[in-house]
């Protein structure tokens, strides 16, 4: 047997640090990929984005930057009152507003739209005229109560009435029924 010209080497020798170097190098090791876990495996390929259901919103709509059919002139429309709940039972909020021109005199007429999001994009639009301005009501007490608008509408008994002194007063309560909302006038509640 021929011997080495090399002198032993050092690390041939197993010591007790040795043993302790490796034990915490592996210690270190599994800890850091404890830390690193990648996401957990499925079996499912995700969707493509041509194939994602659009997100469920569960706010109402804002009616702030919604164009309201109400014809104004020279002024704006403005939000007066509004109120929001399931108004067709899809499980998702609608916002019903009392809107009317800002006009410095006078007391212009109320308008009632229900507002929803749109199905594609989720931006709040129009899907039903309640009361049209050209009835001449002015709406108080606007509220909503088992998925329905119930509101006090201030109106007049003849086109003689001047528009400062509404006479009549009337309660409504619409309601989404076969597809559309339909208007309920409850017993014994008109008053002149």
């Amino acid at each position: 047997m021929q011997q080495s010209a090399v002198p032993e080497l050092a690390h041939t020798h197993t010591r007790p640090i040795h043993w302790v170097a490796t034990a915490t190098a592996v210690a270190a090791v599994v800890a850091f990929s404890s830390v690193l876990q990648p996401n957990p495996a499925t079996a499912a390929q995700a969707a493509g984005p041509e194939a994602r259901p659009a997100p469920v919103v569960t706010t109402a709509p804002d009616p702030t930057h919604v164009h309201f059919p109400i014809d104004c002139g020279p002024v704006k429309a403005k939000v007066q009152k509004r109120v929001s709940g399931d108004l067709d039972g899809d499980g998702r909020p609608e916002t019903a507003v009392v809107v009317h021109c800002d006009a410095p005199m006078g007391t212009p007429p109320d308008a009632v739209y229900v507002i929803t999001r749109a199905k594609d994009s989720g931006e709040p639009r129009v899907v039903a005229t309640l009361l049209s301005p050209k009835s001449r009501n002015t709406v108080t007490d606007f509220t909503v109560s088992d998925e329905a608008v119930e509101a006090t509408l201030l109106g007049y008994s003849t086109s003689d009435v001047p528009s400062c002194c509404p006479d009549v007063t009337d309660k409504a309560k619409w309601q989404w029924k076969d597809g559309a909302f339909v208007r309920s006038t409850p017993a014994g509640t008109h008053t002149v």
